[in-house]
């Protein structure tokens, strides 16, 4: 069980970068990393005023007063730190950090060699020697990466660590076969891939066998790219509760960080005790992220701007209703055969918060039992949540309309829906009707709501935004939960 009392599926440690600019500051950081929920700390000695600094002293105090176990890296420029002092000073440094008390010390691949002869093998048995790489470039080959961590081994480390960067979420992968193969020789290993591509990376590692991750203290005060919190990594992810037989869900779009999906799914999984976490996925292409993450753990994805088309042509099976559609925005790996089953929520939450606010604001339903029937619908967006909202109000009986910045794309989804097709640049001009309603399906702010209803042929100002009702304001909540994932 863990201080909060929370039961840990895993071992894995998070570790909280400390970069301040004196010892007094560290130590408030180094606190606060405790009261939020961390492991350890990172002590980053170079992020230091180094005119200011002594050696002794200074480390002395932080290994004395430190709340949680200690790891001190004393990164210089050439490995994408911020020490660029003197070598043997730097080496010295970390030594004397060993030598007074500190659990872990980090030094570079490059200088491990200096590092061992300043030693002579005499090296104290509290202390974890952790030998790192780190490639800003890009991630490796497996075959690379294998030797890497051979090499790494072969320097007496105790702990072996190696970050690459993410040019693709694919890469991830190779990241996380290291990791799982490497739990064989018995040394543990910190394998991450930096970058927003690589979060998936920080965050399974325990589902994989990590030693530990990094969880900065706020959002944007990272020690190395893609970093998240600690509150993310504890409330947001579950991060405690991950073990290997976790299935992992996620939203699959470019851009994707802004999508609160993973919060509604993960409280949804921890409400109910389901062994499963949603991530943010950012996708360049889906096809080649499907075909490298097949197990069956990667069970279940949701998909968002631009990709819902594409996720369509990349499922084994299809819904009627999103092939009608031409989008899918969930698709489901059957546990037997590993198959993928896609389908389309968007129009049925859009269409049903629309129909169940026009019908709490007293409107009537239509010939086909709909409020929508015999309404004049246009939707801003020819894209995949675009089509689907299209779909859905007219098979409710509304009349549609398609307003897109590419006049030919706004062209093909009304000749398929049957409806009429306007540009973007058009809408400016576009006459109104009473009750009129207005979908915003793009990234686009269409004056501040995702959902209008035209009243007597014009909008109506409400709570100082230009809403026309009570209506659109829970229709905004709402959509964009469901439109825009």
């Amino acid at each position: 069980m863990s201080e909060s009392g929370v039961r840990r599926n895993n071992s894995t440690l998070i570790c909280a970068p400390i970069m301040a600019d004196t010892i007094d500051q560290m130590l408030v950081l180094m606190n606060l990393a405790k009261s939020y929920g961390a492991d350890l700390v990172e002590i980053r000695l170079d992020s230091l005023k180094q005119d200011g600094f002594s050696a002794r002293d200074d480390i002395q105090t932080l290994v004395k007063l430190s709340p949680l176990p200690t790891l001190f890296t004393y990164r210089p420029t050439w490995e994408g730190g911020q020490y660029d002092g003197d070598e043997q000073s730097r080496l010295a440094a970390l030594l004397l950090a060993m030598e007074l008390g500190a659990d872990h010390i980090d030094v570079e691949l490059k200088a491990v060699d200096d590092f061992n002869n300043l030693i002579h093998g005499d090296k104290p048995t509290k202390c974890k020697l952790i030998v790192s790489s780190h490639n800003y470039q890009n991630t490796p080959s497996i075959e690379e990466l294998g030797n890497l961590v051979a090499k790494i081994q072969s320097t007496g480390a105790d702990i072996v660590k190696f970050a690459t960067t993410a040019v693709d979420i694919t890469d991830v992968a190779r990241v996380f076969h290291i990791t799982a193969n490497s739990q064989v020789s018995g040394v543990p290993i910190i394998a991450m891939a930096m970058g927003e591509r690589g979060l998936m990376s920080r965050v399974l590692c325990p589902k994989f066998g990590g030693y530990l991750t990094f969880g900065t203290l706020e959002h944007g005060k990272v020690s190395a790219p893609g970093q998240p919190t600690i509150r993310d990594l504890l409330d947001l992810f579950n991060f405690r509760q991950l073990g290997p037989d976790t299935k992992v869900f996620g939203i699959i779009g470019k851009p994707v960080g802004h999508s609160k999906s993973p919060l509604l799914y993960n409280k949804a999984f921890r409400s109910v005790g389901f062994n499963g976490v949603y991530v943010h996925l950012l996708v360049d292409n889906v096809k080649n992220f499907l075909d490298t993450y097949s197990s069956t753990d990667f069970a279940g994805f949701s998909c968002t701007i631009p990709h819902k088309e594409s996720l369509l042509q990349c499922c084994d099976e299809v819904d009627p209703v999103a092939k009608s559609i031409g989008a899918v925005n969930c698709a489901i790996r059957r546990p037997n055969d590993g198959t993928l089953y896609g389908c389309n929520t968007d129009y049925v939450g859009a269409i049903s918060a629309i129909e169940d606010s026009l019908r709490a604001s007293g409107v009537q339903n239509g010939a086909t039992g709909s409020p929508l029937a015999g309404r004049l619908f246009v939707v801003i967006g020819a894209g995949g949540a675009g089509k689907a909202l299209a779909y859905g109000a007219k098979a409710k009986g509304a009349r549609i309309v398609i307003a897109n910045r590419t006049y030919d794309r706004a062209r093909e989804l009304a000749d398929i829906i049957g409806g009429e097709a306007i540009s973007l640049a058009d809408l400016s001009t576009y006459s109104p009707e009473g009750g009129m309603i207005l979908a915003n399906t793009t990234s686009i702010e269409a004056g501040g709501s995702r959902v209008r209803v035209v009243q007597n042929g014009a909008h109506r100002k409400h709570g100082g935004g230009d809403y026309s009702s009570c209506f659109s304001i829970i229709c905004y909540c709402i959509i964009s939960i469901f439109v825009r994932t």
